[in-house]
């Protein structure tokens, strides 16, 4: 179903809601409201693994920067050492 046709559909629903009973609007009121109580549980936990994915990223950003410099000072300490035993040859 396409964008609009789902728009379409939820129109159509809720102009069709002051036709029903009372007991049929209380009914659908209580369906709504667990259902929307299980989207919001839903929407904190995904809040809760996006951050832990957020503190997971920085935890790699974090290291790959000291990978780099850690890489940065082998390759300066790799090229004094060349130099020196090609001095030495």
């Amino acid at each position: 179903m396409s964008e609009q046709g789902r728009s379409s559909w939820f129109e159509d629903a809720l102009s069709k809601i002051p036709e029903l009973s009372e007991a049929q609007r209380a009914q659908l009121e209580k369906a709504l409201g667990l259902r929307g109580e299980r989207i919001r549980a839903t929407i904190r936990e995904l809040q809760g693994s996006l951050d832990q994915l957020r503190l997971s990223v920085k935890y790699l950003v974090f290291d790959l920067e000291a990978t780099r410099r850690e890489n940065t000072t082998l390759r300066a300490e790799n090229s004094e050492l060349r130099r020196l035993l090609e001095e030495r040859e």
